[in-house]
């Protein structure tokens, strides 16, 4: 069977949901396909709550996190859902690279401020702090999971159509403006298609246009329990300091944040093993856990080290963290979001379909220079 549409996209994920609900807002007709059922746990768009972190450097990234906040709001008014919890959210650590993103945020009209390690610690209890801590206000946790509903509803809505348990098994560019996506039951003739895959990435289209390198990436963060219902928690990142002996244990800056219901979760950034994602096997990795019991056990005297449950789930990671969006030939690929990606996710999605529609994306985020 072949079937025509204006735009297929592959994966739907939060990214390709965006995208199919960027490309049904300008009239297109669109198509999603994913290869497993709705709501599945491979990926990495699956979990409750995600941070929605201002602390970036890069004119780019404080640019394209102002644009997702609009955007979640408006997605929030439209459906009804609540997207965003402003909770706040602490940075610390790394001095010099707090002061350097404070001054960023600044001239971007992002309020944030310092507060002493005491300050900080008597406003939040469950957390330990050694050093001065950056806050910002206007950030916190995305409910994720709610999120991926409204992105589809939105969607659904503008009659963009989705497709679970659809595996793509072939992709051909037969034109600059033609390319067919064939599944288990059709063909699907397009004139531009949107890689979303995520882990799959490489597999599917490595052999039609040449990505820089994606590492795929098993991470385990762990969901731990408070000793106390009555501690306040914002969302949080933490940096290692530069030469200080008690920190070598670390293996990348934490993150983390209340996860409702679930506990809270922390975990190590982009630093699990190396994965085939359909090879996986969802055990976490016994010295990064107990490193992060050990931090658990040293930073936060709110939570119990001993009661916990770990999370799996996958990074695919550029070498520079900065994410690929870009188009080859009738190709629009989003891809790389190294772990810090689902908080841009609607700005994303207008991204991916302005590539479709031949507006290309910022510099930062272009293929050539990585390759």
């Amino acid at each position: 069977m072949s079937i025509k549409t204006d735009v297929v996209v592959i994966g739907a994920g939060a990214m390709g949901s965006a995208a199919a609900l960027a490309v049904a807002r300008s009239g297109k007709s669109v198509a999603v396909l994913e290869q497993f059922p709705e709501g599945h746990s491979l990926g990495a768009s699956h979990g409750t709550t995600r941070n929605f972190n201002t602390a970036y450097q890069q004119p780019e990234y404080l640019r394209l996190v102002s644009e997702a906040r609009l955007l979640w709001d408006e997605l929030a008014e439209e459906t009804g859902v609540q997207l965003l919890d402003l909770v706040g959210l602490v940075n610390h650590g790394h001095e010099v690279a707090l002061e350097n993103t404070r001054q960023a945020q600044q001239e971007a009209g992002i309020s944030s401020s310092f507060l002493s390690p005491q300050a900080a610690m008597e406003r939040w209890a469950g957390m330990r702090f050694r050093s001065r801590v950056l806050y910002v206000p206007e950030a916190g946790r995305i409910r994720a999971a709610n999120a991926l509903t409204a992105l589809k509803s939105a969607a659904q809505n503008r009659e963009a159509q989705f497709l679970y348990k659809t595996t793509v098994r072939n992709l051909a560019v037969l034109g600059d403006d033609l390319v067919a996506v064939s599944t288990d039951s059709a063909e699907y003739r397009t004139t531009r298609v949107i890689v979303t895959a995520g882990a799959w990435t490489q597999k599917l289209i490595g052999g039609i246009v040449q990505l820089p390198r994606l590492v795929v990436t098993q991470e385990q963060p762990a969901h731990f329990q408070t000793v106390s219902d009555g501690l306040e928690w914002p969302c949080f990142n933490h940096n290692p300091e530069p030469g200080v002996p008690e920190d070598d244990f670390w293996y990348s800056p934490i993150y983390g944040m209340l996860t409702p219901g679930e506990g809270i979760k922390v975990g190590w950034h982009g630093v699990g093993p190396v994965v085939d994602p359909d090879a996986r096997d969802f055990t976490a990795e016994t010295r990064q856990m107990d490193a992060l019991l050990r931090y658990v056990r040293e930073w936060f005297p709110g939570l119990d080290a001993e009661r916990f449950d770990p999370i799996s789930c996958t990074y695919t990671s550029t070498e520079s963290g900065d994410f690929i969006l870009d188009r080859f030939g009738p190709v629009v690929v989003g891809a790389g979001f190294s772990g810090h990606g689902f908080k841009f996710t609607p700005a994303i999605g207008r991204i991916l379909a302005d590539l479709a529609d031949g507006i290309a994306a910022p510099k930062l985020f272009q293929a050539p220079h990585r390759s």
